[in-house]
């Protein structure tokens, strides 16, 4: 993928410990339990372990919107699309904008299709996913055709 800005506000940033700045992402109860479907928030290894299994399986960067990093998201080889966007973010087509930008390089790849997995209470990825062209597959994945 050689452009790494989707618009003039948006910039997908090849992922590099910023902890400090991530870490307050995953400290929120409602975010995380939307993510793993766990009554858990993150603790600094937590968040240092999920960030080193995703860089290496995939292509993990950091969401930034004017200038201020406020999410992740991740390809994995798997075709797995995982994003968080950070809740003062949120509801700024933030992540259809980003989504788009990895469909485009999952085909850039050749991957025959992306996939992102969806707890049922999470309804506005869902909502999200399928504005996109996701759709809906079994009871928590939802599946996009790249050929």
């Amino acid at each position: 993928m050689n452009d790494f800005q989707p618009n003039q506000d948006i910039c997908l940033v090849p992922y590099y410990p910023a902890y400090e700045i991530a870490l307050p992402w995953y400290q929120d109860a409602e975010l995380c339990h939307h993510v793993d479907n766990q009554n858990r928030i993150y603790d600094l290894s937590i968040l240092k372990n999920m960030y080193q299994y995703l860089d290496s399986h995939g292509d993990l960067f950091y969401i930034e919107y004017k200038g201020i990093l406020c999410g992740d998201v991740c390809l994995q080889t798997s075709g797995e699309i995982s994003i968080v966007v950070c809740k003062e973010y949120q509801n700024r087509h933030i992540g259809r904008t980003v989504i788009g930008k990895i469909l485009a390089l999952a085909k850039e790849k050749k991957y025959p299709q992306c996939y992102a997995e969806i707890y049922s209470f999470n309804k506005q990825s869902r909502k999200m996913f399928e504005s996109i062209g996701f759709v809906q597959k079994d009871a928590e994945t939802f599946v996009y055709t790249l050929e």
